[in-house]
C-alpha cells in the first residue's frame, strides 16, 4: 500500500466515523426536540388516553396494538403519559452523549414502530427510523466520538505541553 493509498484509507475511515457520528447525535437531537415538545405542551394522561381511543376505533391499527393499548396502556395513563416524554429525552440525551449507543439505537426503533403501529406518524418518524437502523447497524462506529472520548482528548490537551497557559514550573 502506497502513502497515497493509505491517506485516503484514513481519509475514508475519519469520513466514516464523522458521518456516523452526525447521524447519532442528528436522531438524537430529533428525540430530544420531542420530548421537549411534549413536556412544554403539557403531554400526559389526557394524550395517552387519546391514543388509546384511536387505536381501538382505527382500522390501520394491528389488533395486538389495539390489545395492548386498551390492555396494557389504557389501564396506566398517567404512567405513560410520564413516561413518554421521559423515553424521548432520554434517547436524546444518550444518542448525543453516545452512551449505550447500539441499545438506545435499537430502542428509538423499537419505539418509532410502537408509534407507528399506533397509527401516530409525523413526517420526521419515518427518518428517525431510518437513522436508528443506521445507528444501529454502524454502532461501533457512531461510538467512537463520544462523552468519555471527548473528555479523554480534553484531559490529554490539558496535559499537553503545547496546551494554552501550561506553565512549567522549575525549581532552581
Amino acid at each position: 500500500m502506497t502513502t497515497t493509498d493509505s491517506r485516503v484509507a484514513r481519509s475514508a475511515r475519519v469520513a466514516t466515523v464523522v458521518a456516523a457520528t452526525l447521524a447519532r447525535v442528528a436522531l438524537g437531537a430529533l428525540w430530544l426536540h420531542e420530548g421537549i415538545v411534549k413536556y412544554h405542551a403539557g403531554f400526559g394522561r389526557a394524550d395517552i388516553l387519546l391514543v388509546v381511543q384511536s387505536a381501538a376505533s382505527n382500522e390501520r391499527v394491528p389488533g395486538f396494538y389495539r390489545a395492548f393499548t386498551r390492555d396494557v396502556v389504557g389501564h396506566v395513563p398517567t404512567a405513560f403519559g410520564v413516561g413518554v416524554p421521559l423515553l424521548e429525552v432520554s434517547l436524546g440525551i444518550a444518542l448525543i452523549l453516545g452512551i449505550a449507543t447500539l441499545p438506545v439505537a435499537l430502542l428509538s426503533a423499537f419505539q418509532l414502530c410502537n408509534y407507528w403501529s399506533a397509527d401516530q406518524l409525523i413526517t420526521q418518524y419515518p427518518i428517525m427510523l431510518a437513522l436508528s437502523v443506521a445507528v444501529a447497524a454502524f454502532a461501533s462506529t457512531a461510538s467512537r466520538v463520544n462523552l468519555r472520548t471527548s473528555l479523554a482528548a480534553v484531559h490529554q490537551l490539558k496535559k499537553s505541553p503545547l496546551a494554552i497557559g501550561h506553565h512549567e514550573r522549575r525549581v532552581v
